[in-house]
């Protein structure tokens, strides 16, 4: 990166916050593109600021440009991610930031799709703009770990929620589980729903729950998708993902064993039917799954179960965070536990977490937990 003295580096710290922040009205919304913040400052003074749009366009540096007009040139643009150098369903932004007669380009990360990968750069430097890189790299990194996890490892990133009693149970005995935790909590869940793609549970969870998986309460104008992991598809049409689907998108995700009728019948729905192999255990093969919805353009999915999905995610160490929901009310042995069986016969072999932020949310404590990598 370029060392432009310690006042500098303030100040591009300073806008490279701002920058991030109107990347994060982008998450959820804007897959399969990237959610990227752009802000352009003149002489100490905004004058044009973007985030990417619902649908992934407009990109974030041409709304920034569009709303600068004329103030863009001469300005320096803080960009959350290397703007892009080719030329896809709209021109590329190193080109509009060129054309505009922008002085200088902060960035914080270089864009590790092919298409890019640091061609964006190149084509500044090669017109004359002063580059600068790194700018709040591990900031950008966590804002954009969708999109990075999809182009570097071919599959969404994976947040696991749980909502247990204090003795890690989900429901009781007889799968009565409305409601273990307050409304705090479940705020809470609405607000991650709104951040993510999808929205994922396992056909026990549809099942027993008959969810909408829906974001309710915010105000939103938009929703993630829902998936269904159901290996059989077994789950009815008339339930309330089927009564739905044709106005908020549902995904079935089944083994290549499903009834030809069922996929039918789902797909008269609206639904988009996803077909997957099977893993030694007969049920969907997590990475394949995962694989598959990565190459539909799902960056960011939050899973909420149940038992068999997480314990199958986890063992096959494709959980990227963790996010517990606990109330202090206990079920006993005989309550569902929040996990199916992983086979783990030593601690050494069982996932570990470190833990990043815990807060009491009404009666109930949220904690959030990141793998332990070797």
């Amino acid at each position: 990166m370029t060392n432009h003295g310690t006042a500098a580096r303030a100040e591009d710290i300073r806008w490279m916050r701002m920058a991030l922040g109107l990347a994060q009205r982008g998450e959820g919304c804007c897959w399969p593109n990237p959610n990227v913040g752009c802000v352009l400052v003149r002489e100490g003074r905004v004058v044009g600021r973007g985030w990417t749009a619902p649908g992934g366009r407009p990109h974030a540096e041409t709304q920034a440009l569009a709303r600068a007009g004329d103030a863009a040139r001469g300005a320096t643009a803080y960009v959350t991610l290397e703007p892009c150098a080719h030329t896809g369903k709209t021109p590329p932004c190193a080109e509009a930031l060129i054309g505009a007669g922008v002085a200088r380009v902060v960035t914080a990360l270089t864009d590790p799709d092919p298409r890019v990968a640091g061609g964006g750069h190149a084509m500044l430097r090669a017109a004359g703009i002063l580059v600068t890189e790194g700018v709040c790299s591990s900031a950008a990194a966590r804002i954009t770990e969708g999109f990075l996890s999809r182009i570097r490892r071919g599959r969404p990133f994976v947040t696991l929620k749980l909502a247990t009693s204090l003795d890690g149970r989900i429901a009781t005995a007889s799968g009565e589980s409305r409601w273990i935790t307050g409304p705090e909590a479940r705020r809470a869940v609405h607000a991650l729903r709104a951040r993510h793609d999808a929205v994922m549970v396992g056909i026990g969870t549809a099942l027993a729950d008959d969810p909408e998986l829906t974001v309710r309460g915010l105000g939103m104008d938009y929703q993630p998708l829902r998936i269904v992991c159901d290996t059989r598809l077994r789950l009815s049409t008339g339930s309330r993902l089927g009564r739905s689907a044709s106005t908020v998108p549902v995904w079935m995700v089944h083994g290549p064993g499903a009834p030809a009728s069922a996929r039918q019948a789902w797909q008269e729905t609206g639904a988009v039917t996803i077909s997957c192999p099977l893993g030694p255990q007969r049920s969907l093969d997590p990475g394949e799954m995962l694989g598959a919805l990565g190459d539909a353009g799902l960056t960011r999915i939050f899973c909420e179960g149940g038992g068999q999905l997480a314990a199958s995610l986890l063992s096959a160490g494709m959980v990227d965070r963790v996010i517990t929901f606990s109330a202090g009310l206990a079920l006993g042995a005989e309550g569902r536990p929040a996990l199916a069986s992983m086979e783990i016969a030593r601690l050494a072999l069982a996932p570990r977490f470190r833990l990043e932020a815990l807060e009491a949310l009404g009666p109930d404590i949220c904690a959030t937990w990141e793998p332990i990598t070797a």
